[in-house]
Parts: structure tokens; C-alpha cells; sequence
């Protein structure tokens, strides 16, 4: 590159660093969670096992990030008591709920209850509690954890999963606010 393209690049570099931030309109934030709420997501219960007991709370912020090396991820708010407890032991189980599992989900919901109360559950190889009934779990070790407004964005490095069969069922899934089911549709009725 010639010395005066140099300078150009320079020259525009300096004029954009001191040039000032756009505004962004503030959004609502009961707007802003409603909006999101048209996005449907199953459900999961995240738990660990600190030594003592078990612990866990509802999350729908779960999602695939690799496949090699295989890595999940959860979103959960910087207040939750649970996550903080959790993050000490340095790994997590995730247990995606069957779509009968509506009472499972609002009881980890809740807090200041026992959460386990009539859980039936069962460890991981790790320890990680495995909840019956689930259609996956998947137990991992803490990989990464990220800054992310008033949320934690936490990466975990895979481990283990199972069942091993293939058809367990429907998931739980959550839209606009309300528990909801997948329901069977005839494919015939499709086009393309």
C-alpha cells in the first residue's frame, strides 16, 4: 500500500474514532420481552450437585454452539443464587423437559422452595443430577463464561448425554408467555 493510501486509512480511522456514537432509541424492556416472547424455545432445567445437594432452576435460554469441540450454552441473570453455586463446582448438567414436565419447570421456577421436593432424580457420572423423565441430558464442565448485560452467557464443554434410545417423546416448549406442545400434523397436507 503507497504511503498516501496509508494516510487515507489513517486519516479516516481518526475521524471515525472521534466521530461520536450513534444513539440508539431506549427500548421498553416489557416491549422488548414480549417481542421475544414470539420466539417459542424448549425448556431445560440446569443443575449441579455442590457436595452437599443438589441444586438447579428453569432456563430457556439453552442452545448448540459446536460440534467439535461439542460445546452447549445457557443464558442465566447475573441475580440468580442458584447459577453462583453451580459455577463453583465447575460443570453443569442440562435436562430438556418432556412436554408433561410443566410442574417440573414452574417448581425450579420458584424460588425461595425446595426445588427437589418429589424430583425423582438420578446423577450423572460426574454427580450432576439427571432428572427423570427428561428427553436428553447432557452433563458438562464449565468452558467459558461471558458478560452479557444483566445476564451470564456460560459455554459448557460436553461430557456426557444420554438416553441412548432414540424416540423419548415431545418437548416442553415455552411461547408468548404460556407452556405450549408440539402438536402431530399431517405431512401430506404440505407443499412445496
Amino acid at each position: 500500500m503507497s504511503d498516501t493510501a496509508l494516510q487515507a486509512v489513517a486519516a479516516e480511522n481518526a475521524a471515525s474514532e472521534s466521530a461520536p456514537e450513534p444513539v440508539v432509541p431506549a427500548l421498553d424492556p416489557r416491549r422488548f420481552r414480549n417481542a421475544l416472547g414470539h420466539y417459542a424455545s424448549g425448556i431445560t432445567i440446569v443443575t449441579g450437585h455442590d457436595g452437599h445437594e443438589p441444586i438447579g432452576f428453569t432456563c430457556q435460554s439453552f442452545y448448540s454452539v459446536s460440534v467439535d469441540p461439542p460445546l452447549v450454552s445457557f443464558s442465566v441473570m447475573k441475580s440468580s443464587t442458584t447459577y453462583p453455586r453451580i459455577r463453583e463446582t465447575g460443570r453443569f448438567a442440562v435436562n430438556v423437559l418432556a412436554s408433561d414436565q410443566i410442574s417440573v419447570s414452574s417448581q425450579f421456577a420458584r424460588k425461595g422452595t425446595d426445588k427437589w421436593a418429589g424430583v425423582d432424580w438420578s446423577p450423572a457420572t460426574s454427580g450432576d443430577p439427571v432428572i427423570a423423565g427428561v428427553l436428553l441430558w447432557i452433563d458438562t464442565e464449565l468452558w467459558a463464561e461471558y458478560d452479557a448485560g444483566d445476564h451470564w452467557i456460560v459455554v459448557g464443554r460436553v461430557t456426557e448425554l444420554g438416553p441412548e434410545d432414540g424416540d423419548a417423546g415431545a418437548p416442553l416448549l415455552f411461547y408468548k408467555g404460556e407452556y405450549r406442545h408440539l402438536h402431530e400434523t399431517d405431512e401430506s397436507s404440505f407443499t412445496i
